[in-house]
């Protein structure tokens, strides 16, 4: 009998997202009415409840599509780790989410919960990568690129977590540079390391999609795999420009960072040209999404490459033309390649599944993404010119200056939201009508 617990780390990514963007609307109105919900929650607690919630929607529904991917090729050995997994995670999730209620943190940026509750989530990192490389490693030199991404991808992510408390050791708590340096890099790694798993599940589909195009087994896709790689160990540095450390190391880090999508756009060019009619009647809403996948990895190429040269991320580096950056990524990027994921596997689970609802909030997703990044961005122009400025105003009065904008930002956020609510809540129930079933 095949485990239900694939599909519970999708449903619990969803729920995580739809938190995430929850709280991301309350903090965008709280930078409008800075005393909203002031009582109940405030910014420093908004804040990482926002971010949790974003980086859980990514890595549960990257982890519960491969372990659905696995299982349904008949690769997956161990169906019981996976339920011990989703409960160990569940479990510690609900952890952080009470401790930040209360108010209780002690950890860095991204992982601000108190630095015990790693060890649970090292745990299920650990039977994570038991549980797939065991899976692949007969014959697996011969295995697809993407079963390779996976892998690499799960051993990365349990040495980068693990390299992420160094910090706690008294070397580095007694040296500043050191300990932003190693928290940069861990946190740069981190995603690098989560990106395999995106990219890997991104191949997959394309790959079952259209089994003709050689894609996940044609040179170019193991190339493309051993430069992720090296954007994994090396591309963190482009974070760092401000700390001071060898030139070299800044110029490597910068022209690695940028290879990496480019060839990610060439392959998704020349799947998509590999496509049949059939194909691309049958499978209309996983080819948009990865269409659109397509048009964000174009346009976050472009903003990357801007603030990855280093006179121009002196200026922009802590503004929200960072956070523009990252937003694009993981919304435009991974929150679309993960979307097609879901789609195909509801579509799989539900053959007679209707997608239009899904479709129609897809239009409306980019035209809204792309106006709320370009709002981030002038937010983030105005607040670098504020920093650098020869005699700065007031914080306050910089903020105040910023409100229309800010009011402007909260509106396409929670216009987001709804575009994003419209497509997961019918893949939502998508999902829960295969689990009962």
């Amino acid at each position: 009998m095949k485990s239900k617990a694939p599909l519970l780390f999708i449903i619990t990514a969803i729920a995580s997202l739809i938190t995430a963007i929850s709280f991301g609307i309350i903090a965008t109105l709280q930078y409008v009415q800075f005393d909203f919900l002031k009582p109940f929650l405030t910014f420093n607690k908004v804040r990482p409840m926002h971010v949790t919630g974003a980086l859980s929607w990514v890595l549960l529904s990257a982890i519960g599509g491969i372990y659905y991917y696995l299982q349904k090729d008949g690769l997956l050995k161990k169906q019981l780790l996976v339920s011990y997994h989703f409960i160990i995670f569940l479990l510690t999730g609900i952890g952080i989410y009470t401790c930040y209620a209360l108010g209780i943190f002690g950890g860095k940026e991204y992982l601000e919960f108190p630095p015990i509750l790693i060890i649970p989530i090292l745990i299920g990192w650990f039977l994570f990568a038991y549980n797939v490389i065991g899976s692949l490693l007969n014959g697996f030199t011969k295995r697809p690129v993407y079963f390779w991404m996976w892998c690499t991808g799960s051993v990365f992510m349990i040495y980068h977590l693990s390299e992420a408390y160094i910090w706690l050791t008294p070397y580095f708590k007694d040296k500043f540079l050191a300990n932003t340096a190693l928290q940069w890099k861990a946190g740069g790694s981190f995603v690098g390391s989560w990106n395999m798993l995106v990219y890997g599940t991104a191949t997959y589909v394309m790959a079952k999609l259209s089994p003709t195009s050689g894609v996940g087994t044609d040179k170019k896709s193991f190339f493309f795999y051993f430069l992720g790689l090296s954007n994994l160990m090396f591309g963190w540095a482009h974070h760092v420009y401000l700390i001071p450390i060898a030139p070299w190391i800044r110029y490597f880090a910068y022209l690695v960072s940028m290879t990496e999508w480019i060839l990610l756009i060439s392959i998704i060019y020349s799947w998509k040209k590999s496509l049949n009619f059939n194909t691309t009647i049958e499978n209309k809403v996983v080819i948009k999404f990865l269409s659109s996948t397509d048009k964000w990895v174009l346009i976050n190429l472009f903003v990357a490459l801007l603030i990855s040269i280093p006179a121009i991320n002196y200026y922009t580096h802590g503004t929200h033309v960072t956070v523009a950056h990252s937003m694009g990524t993981t919304i435009g990027i991974n929150t679309t390649i993960l979307l097609a994921s879901i789609a195909y596997i509801v579509q799989k689970e539900n053959p007679n599944f209707n997608f239009k609802l899904v479709l129609k909030g897809l239009t409306f997703f980019n035209i809204a993404l792309i106006l709320f990044l370009i709002t981030l961005l002038v937010a983030g122009a105005s607040r670098s010119q504020w920093m650098y400025a020869l005699e700065p105003s007031a914080f306050a009065a910089m903020q105040y200056k910023l409100k229309t904008v800010y009011l402007i930002m909260a509106i396409l956020g929670s216009l987001l939201t709804t575009t994003i609510l419209v497509m997961v809540l019918p893949l939502f129930k998508g999902l829960m009508k295969a689990l009962r079933g």
